[in-house]
């Protein structure tokens, strides 16, 4: 019969080499000792915590200590003390509207009975303004030679800025962004969505004569301002077509389809390149392109918007713009003019 033994807990124990943590527990001292110089908290989220210092960093600080550990281990202890690598998240809202969520539901509503009835609907806004000429970009591209930018991005040493306004389509999946030079303002915002209007709407929606546009309630398409209201009216007059506004509620632009669908795609394909012109910005952001499909055109509007405009003085008194009764300081529409 054969006999068998068995293996006390000792024995069962597998063998192999020792990590350097084993052989050296004072390197998980150290390495509490270099954290604790440099983290910082949440004084309301006690279990909140970050370090500004890199694995390299750590890993520099703990042989200063006499207990080197290479980035990997400096990796390890990180996870294993709770730390992980993280990007901040724009999720906190700063304020909140009463009528927050009864827009949201209108706008939803709006949404809903144009796409399903085959009208128009875009999204609208004006993207960040970036400096033109030779300075840093965030981002990482593969060149042939190194890429050399400004130390400073100084705006005085730019050649000005370019200024991209952005409109696109819920239901094609398409936009256009259109570049100016001067200023962001109610006209370029309303020459902006006439041109798309010229070269894509009136062909993609031949048989309608609506537009629902969404947009913030701030900047060139300011809720509180009249003179946004006068060039609409303007605009619809022009263009012979209705056009229903209805803005998102403050502090809710992150929820502006465009801001989603567009402008991360864009920043994208402009990653790490020096924007030296408005032409070398038209030339990348027509670049534009998502898995998705989507397609993307670029004009330049060269053309010098004034600031400082004020609306006629007996436009309030005529004005033909419709407010709805239902939150009507962010839901109304301009009419073309008949006669």
């Amino acid at each position: 019969m054969r006999r068998t033994t068995e293996l006390c807990p000792a024995e069962k124990k597998r063998g192999g080499r020792k990590t350097l943590i084993e052989k050296n527990p004072k390197v998980v001292d150290n390495f509490h000792l270099v954290l604790h110089n440099h983290t910082a908290g949440d004084p309301v989220r006690q279990g909140l915590k970050w370090t500004n210092l890199s694995r390299r960093k750590i890993s520099r600080k703990l042989k200063e200590l006499g207990t080197p550990a290479s980035k990997n281990i400096v990796s390890r202890l990180l996870h294993e003390s709770g730390y992980r690598r993280r990007k901040p998240q724009k999720k906190q809202t700063m304020g909140q509207n009463a009528d927050r969520n009864a827009q949201f539901e209108k706008i939803a509503h709006l949404r809903k009975e144009y796409l399903d009835a085959g009208k128009p609907v875009i999204s609208i806004d004006t993207k960040k303004k970036e400096l033109l000429g030779n300075f840093y970009r965030e981002g990482i591209v593969d060149s042939a030679e190194p890429v050399i930018v400004n130390d400073h991005d100084f705006p005085s040493a730019s050649d000005g800025k370019v200024i991209p306004h952005g409109i696109y389509d819920l239901s094609k999946n398409t936009a256009s962004l259109h570049l100016n030079a001067s200023h962001d303002t109610t006209e370029f915002a309303c020459e902006s969505i006439e041109l798309w209007w010229h070269e894509q709407g009136r062909r993609d929606y031949p048989n309608h004569n609506e537009l629902l546009i969404l947009c913030d309630g701030g900047g060139s398409n300011s809720a509180l301002t009249y003179i946004f209201k006068e060039d609409l009216q303007a605009l619809s007059n022009r263009l012979g077509l209705a056009i229903r506004i209805a803005h998102y509620p403050p502090y809710c632009s992150k929820y502006n389809p465009i801001e989603h669908r567009l402008f991360p795609h864009v920043t994208h394909a402009c990653k790490g390149v020096s924007l030296e012109s408005i032409e070398t910005a038209a030339h990348y952001m027509s670049k534009t392109e998502t898995t998705t499909g989507l397609a993307v055109t670029v004009r330049i509007i060269d053309k010098v918007f004034e600031t400082g405009r004020k609306y006629a003085a007996d436009f309030k008194k005529n004005m033909t713009i419709q407010f709805d009764k239902f939150l009507p300081k962010w839901n109304y529409r301009a009419i073309p003019a008949t006669g």
